[in-house]
C-alpha cells in the first residue's frame, strides 16, 4: 500500500507534496501597501505644500504691510506704541486701531513697513519725542520652523494613519475568505447548548436500510487504522438523495454524533455571492478548517443549488460564481485521501439534475436513497416524536401509522405537534386518539372552513362525495374508505379519504383503473342524479389525467402505444418534445379511451346501486361526517381487507 498523500500545509497552497521533507516554518508575508510607497510619498508632499500655502495665507492676513508715509503720519500723530527694527524692516504696534490702507477692509494695530534707504527724516528723534518704545524682540511673533513643520505635517500624518488602517483591513480580509465582501471569521463546528445531547441513531427511525449504509462511515471514523491495514479507503463523499422531509439532515447529524467527531454544516446557497470568487474562497476556508480538526464531517445541504449540471450556455454573473464554487468543491474532494479523516455528506431532493462530476467515483462515491418510511418505520418515528408528549391510554400509534401511508418523518413530526396543540386548546392533560385523528385530518385534508352553503349545493356535495365513497367500496382492489365529510376543508367543499391497508410499491392496471373510477365517482354521481356537471370535479380530473397519462405513456398499459416510455417522468416538463407527433396523438386517443370506459363504468355502477347512493347522501346530510365503520354500514357493503 502506498503512503497516503499528506494534507495541504495551507488552505491557499495549490499543490501537495509527497516524499519531500516538511517545509521550514516561514514568517507570514509582509502586507504590501496598496499603491506602493511611492504613491504615499507623492500624496504626502502634495498635502504638505497645500498646508504651507494655507498657513502662509493665514499668517499674511494677520498684520498688513503699510507705506512708510503712513507709518510717518502715525508716528507724528503719537499713535505708535512700540516698534522693532531689523535693518530697514520695521514692525510696530499702534495705540489705536486704524483702517487698513488701500482696498483692504478691516482694522489693524500691528503692522510692518520698509524704511527707504534714501530716507533722512530723523526717525530716532521723532520716536523719542513721542515716547515710542523700541523693543529687542519682534512685535509680530512668528511660529518657529518646527511648529510650522508639525502643523503642516498633521494632515499628512492623519492621511498616513487612515491609509495604513484601510490597507490592513483589506489585507486581512483578502486572506480570510472573500475580504469585506466575504466572511471575516472562519467557520466553526456546530456548537450545542450546555448539557445538550448530540443526535445519534437512537433519534433516527424508519430508515434502517439507510442507517446500515451509513454505519460504515461511522465505523471508519471510529477505527480508521483497521481500514488502512486492510488497504481499504472510505468513500470521500456520501450523497443523501430523497424527497423533502425524509430526514437527510437528521441522518448527517446522527452520523457525526454517533462517531463523536466535529460536524460542519453549511447550506449550499450560503456559498453564493454576487461577486465572483467569494464562494470558492469560502469553500477553501471550510475544508481547511475541517482538516484542522480531522476526523470530521462536512455536511452541505441542498447541494443542487450549486451542483447543477454545467452547460455551455450557462450565461454570466451568478452562473459563473456557481460554477466556480462547484469547481472548488470538486477540487477539494478530489484532493482528499483516506488519511485526512474528513468525509463530506451532502443532501439533495433533485439528484437527477446534479453534475456528473459530482457523483463519479472519487467524489461522492456512494449515493444513498432516503425514501419515505414504511408502516413500521412510521410507527417508530411517531414514538420518537411523542416521547415528550403525554399520551392517553387509548392512543394507538400503530393505527395512526397504518392510515398515514406516504407521509415523511417531517410530516409525522408535524402531525404529533398539531395533536399536542389541539390538546392544549382543549385544556387537556394528555393527547387522545381523537386529537391525533383530527390533527391527521387537518394535515391531510386541510383546516375546516366556516362556510355556509345553500341547501341545494350542500345536497349536491353530499351526492358528489357519496359517489366517490360508494365506488371505492364496490371497486375490487380499491383503497378502503376511511372518512367521508361534507364539511368544507381547505379549497374543497367536501372530502372522501381513502388509504390502503398496507404500503404499495407497485400498481396493477386493475388498481389504477379502480383509482380512475373512484376519482370520477363524484362527477358520475352528479350526472346520474342531477343530469349536470359542476366545477367541483376539477381536482378529480387532474388526478384522472395524471394516472391515465402514466398508464399510456410511461407504464406500457396500452396496446396501441406499446411497451415503451414515450413521456418523461416529470409531469411539469413539456412532454411534446420526447415523442413523435403521431405517438402523441395515439397517447391522447388512448387516454380518452381509458377515461371514457372508466366513466361509463362509474355511471353504470351508480345506477345499479342508486339506493345505496341515496342512503349515503342522506346520512351525510344528517351527520356531515361519516367514519369508516358507519360509512360501510350505511352503504350496506361488507368491509373486507383488500390488496392492490
Amino acid at each position: 500500500m502506498s503512503n497516503p498523500v499528506p494534507p495541504r500545509q495551507a488552505p491557499d497552497q495549490p499543490w501537495r507534496s509527497e516524499g519531500a521533507p516538511p517545509p521550514a516554518p516561514t514568517p507570514p508575508p509582509k502586507k504590501k501597501m496598496p499603491g506602493g510607497w511611492g504613491g504615499l510619498i507623492l500624496t504626502a508632499l502634495i498635502v504638505y505644500l497645500i498646508a504651507n500655502l494655507v498657513l502662509s495665507f493665514f499668517n499674511d492676513g494677520d498684520e498688513p504691510t503699510i507705506s512708510y508715509t503712513e507709518f510717518s503720519k502715525q508716528v507724528d500723530s503719537g499713535n505708535v506704541s512700540k516698534i522693532y527694527s531689523k535693518g530697514d524692516a520695521i514692525q510696530g504696534q499702534l495705540k489705536k486701531e486704524r483702517e487698513k490702507p488701500g482696498d483692504e477692509k478691516g482694522k489693524y494695530t500691528k503692522f510692518t513697513t520698509q524704511r527707504p534707504a534714501f530716507a533722512d527724516d530723523k526717525l530716532w528723534d521723532d520716536l523719542t519725542k513721542h515716547d515710542v518704545t523700541v523693543t529687542a524682540e519682534p512685535v509680530v511673533q512668528e511660529r518657529s520652523f518646527l511648529s510650522n513643520l508639525l502643523i503642516s505635517l498633521a494632515p499628512m500624518l492623519l492621511l498616513v494613519a487612515l491609509w495604513i488602517f484601510i490597507a490592513r483591513r483589506m489585507a486581512s480580509g483578502m486572506g480570510g475568505g472573500g475580504g469585506m465582501l466575504g466572511r471575516k471569521t472562519p467557520p466553526k463546528p456546530v456548537e450545542l447548548e450546555p448539557g445538550a445531547k448530540r443526535t445519534t441513531f437512537e433519534d433516527v427511525a424508519g430508515i434502517d436500510e439507510v442507517e446500515g449504509e451509513l454505519n460504515d462511515v461511522v465505523d471508519f471514523l471510529k477505527n480508521p487504522d483497521a481500514y488502512r491495514a486492510m488497504g481499504a479507503k472510505m468513500p470521500r463523499g456520501v450523497l443523501l438523495a430523497g424527497p423533502p422531509g425524509t430526514g437527510k439532515t437528521l441522518l448527517a447529524r446522527a452520523v457525526a454524533g454517533e462517531a463523536g467527531v466535529p460536524f460542519f454544516s453549511a447550506s449550499a446557497s450560503g456559498f453564493i455571492e454576487m461577486i465572483v470568487g467569494v464562494g470558492a474562497s469560502r469553500v477553501r476556508e471550510l475544508f481547511a478548517e475541517a482538516r484542522k480538526v480531522a476526523p470530521s464531517i462536512i455536511f452541505i445541504d441542498e447541494i443542487d443549488t450549486i451542483g447543477r449540471a454545467r452547460g455551455g450556455g450557462s450565461g454570466m454573473g451568478g452562473h459563473d460564481e456557481r460554477e466556480q464554487t462547484l469547481n472548488q468543491i470538486l477540487t477539494e474532494m478530489d484532493g482528499f485521501s483516506g488519511a485526512e479523516g474528513v468525509i463530506v455528506l451532502a443532501a439533495t431532493n433533485r439528484a437527477d439534475v446534479l453534475d456528473p462530476a459530482l457523483t463519479r467515483p472519487g467524489r461522492f462515491d456512494r449515493v444513498v436513497n432516503v425514501s419515505p418510511p414504511d408502516r413500521g418505520g412510521r410507527e417508530a418515528i411517531l414514538r420518537i416524536h411523542t416521547r415528550a408528549i403525554p399520551l392517553a391510554d387509548d392512543v394507538d400509534l400503530a393505527q395512526v401509522a397504518r392510515t398515514t401511508p406516504g407521509m415523511t418523518g417531517a410530516e409525522l413530526a408535524n402531525l404529533a405537534n398539531e395533536a399536542a396543540l389541539l390538546a392544549v386548546k382543549r385544556k387537556q392533560r394528555t393527547v387522545t386518539q381523537s386529537d391525533l385523528s383530527e390533527a391527521m385530518e387537518k394535515v391531510q385534508l386541510g383546516a375546516e372552513r366556516p362556510l355556509v352553503m345553500p341547501e341545494e349545493e350542500r345536497r349536491r356535495t353530499a351526492y358528489h362525495e357519496s359517489g366517490h365513497a360508494l365506488l371505492g367500496m364496490l371497486q375490487p382492489g380499491a383503497d378502503p374508505v376511511r372518512k367521508i365529510t361534507i364539511v368544507p376543508r381547505g379549497r374543497a367543499l367536501g372530502v372522501t379519504l381513502s388509504t390502503p391497508d398496507s404500503d404499495k410499491y407497485a400498481y396493477t392496471e386493475e388498481y389504477l383503473r379502480g383509482r380512475i373510477i373512484g376519482a370520477l365517482g363524484g362527477m358520475a354521481a352528479e350526472h346520474v342524479v342531477y343530469g349536470v356537471i359542476t366545477t367541483g370535479a376539477e381536482n378529480d380530473l387532474e388526478q384522472v389525467t395524471n394516472i391515465a397519462r402514466g398508464m399510456v405513456g410511461r407504464w406500457g398499459m396500452s396496446e396501441l402505444v406499446g411497451r415503451l416510455s414515450a413521456l418523461p417522468s416529470d409531469a411539469q416538463q413539456a412532454y411534446g418534445l420526447s415523442a413523435a407527433p403521431q405517438t402523441l396523438d395515439t397517447i391522447d386517443g388512448e387516454m380518452r379511451r381509458i377515461v371514457d370506459e372508466c366513466y361509463e363504468n362509474a355511471c353504470r355502477q351508480l345506477r345499479d346501486h342508486r339506493g345505496q347512493l341515496d342512503a349515503l347522501a342522506a346520512a351525510l346530510l344528517e351527520n356531515e361526517t361519516l367514519e369508516e365503520a358507519d360509512a360501510y354500514r350505511v352503504a350496506g357493503v361488507v368491509r373486507t381487507a383488500k390488496s392492490g
